[in-house]
């Protein structure tokens, strides 16, 4: 499906007028600041990663219709205020993208992905207002996974990295967090060495820590779920099993599941 240009502008304008009938007549939203909204942007931000995970291509544009719904609020905010508006918004991106991509908008060159990224960030260091240093606006309040990945991409384009993928920073911390585990202290440092580690780990392979945690979490879920619905079907009450009990319903999800996959193959 080719998008046409002049259908996208009317349909984006659609929204446009919405956002702004909505910010008018309705109760709810006459309320809200960017404070306010905020955290609704953050959970449609992660709503959307979910889709994309899933691959599921119609969540995926339901989800990111909800974020572009956010950007159209948050913009009719600043606007409100006389601090700027959606035009301002997308041509300061579009100007910013510019600056960002001299080996497409101008003469610099590049061979790999690996180069971009390193000249994207040396041209931030230059921007007018930024933060001065390495660490320059690095916001603290990011998702501990991509505030590690951040802060270890902006010292590996500052020229501090390793080369190769280092799996014997995991093995080292793993190995100092079972040395340590009977001193709380020393353990809480081990086990924040052993997740910036793997951290580092899926910077390197080029995976994203924050969606493989989460993607981990619910698989772990759903063989949870499973275990339980194992319980169920012999007629036992999850909560009532031992957990030994537990351990052997989860461990028959396991074999069902496998058995499953392999008969789907």
């Amino acid at each position: 499906m080719v998008s046409d240009p002049a259908a996208a502008g009317a349909a984006v304008q659609s929204l446009d007028e919405l956002t702004r009938r909505l910010r008018r007549e309705c109760p709810w939203d006459r309320e809200q600041d960017e404070r306010s909204i905020v955290p609704h942007t953050l959970e449609e931000a992660y709503e959307l990663a979910d889709a994309v995970h899933a691959g599921d291509d119609a969540k995926f544009l339901d989800e990111l219709g909800d974020v572009l719904f956010q950007v159209h609020f948050l913009a009719l905010l600043l606007e409100e205020r006389g601090a700027g508006s959606m035009a301002d918004v997308a041509e300061h991106t579009r100007q910013k993208l510019i600056r960002r991509h001299p080996h497409i908008f101008g003469d610099a060159e590049v061979e790999t992905a690996g180069e971009v990224l390193k000249n994207w960030d040396a041209i931030k260091q230059t921007e007018a207002g930024r933060e001065p240093g390495i660490f320059g606006e690095v916001p603290e309040n990011l998702p501990a996974p991509l505030y590690a990945r951040k802060v270890q991409r902006r010292a590996a384009t500052s020229g501090l990295d390793v080369a190769g993928v280092p799996y014997d920073g995991v093995r080292d911390s793993l190995q100092a967090l079972q040395a340590v585990d009977s001193d709380r202290e020393a353990a809480f440092t081990a086990l924040g060495d052993l997740l910036f580690a793997a951290v580092n780990v899926a910077r390197k392979l080029k995976l994203d820590p924050e969606l493989a945690l989460r993607a981990s979490a619910g698989r772990f879920r759903g063989r949870v779920e499973d275990a339980e619905a194992v319980a169920r079907a012999d007629g036992l009450v999850w909560a009532q099993l031992s957990e030994e009990q537990k351990l052997q319903c989860y461990a028959r999800a396991l074999i069902q599941h496998g058995a499953a996959r392999s008969t789907e193959t």
